[in-house]
């Protein structure tokens, strides 16, 4: 059974575009969807994004091939992106 993974992209150099993303991870399987997170009022990078496979065991195999490598000039850090629940809560009274 294969599940879509939604993967965190770190460390993306300023001139990284969505294209980079799709280039880098298709060789690996299947892309849903690669995205540049850009700032609201700027437009500028905010210098990571995400990349949906629909198959888990692709994505877990570009996360592996991926992790450390230079996209767009740039080493980035690959990982499972967590959603927003699985985020820990933070430390307080």
């Amino acid at each position: 059974r294969t599940m879509t993974m939604k993967i965190y992209v770190g460390t993306l150099a300023p001139n990284a575009v969505d294209a980079d993303l799709l280039t880098a991870f298709k060789a690996h399987g299947t892309v849903e969807s690669a995205s540049v997170v850009k700032d609201k009022n700027t437009g500028a990078s905010r210098g990571f994004g995400f990349v949906t496979m629909p198959d888990d065991a692709h994505a877990r195999a570009a996360i592996a091939a991926l992790n450390g490598k230079t996209i767009a000039g740039k080493a980035v850090v690959v990982n499972e992106a967590k959603s927003k629940t699985e985020k820990t809560a933070p430390a307080g009274k």
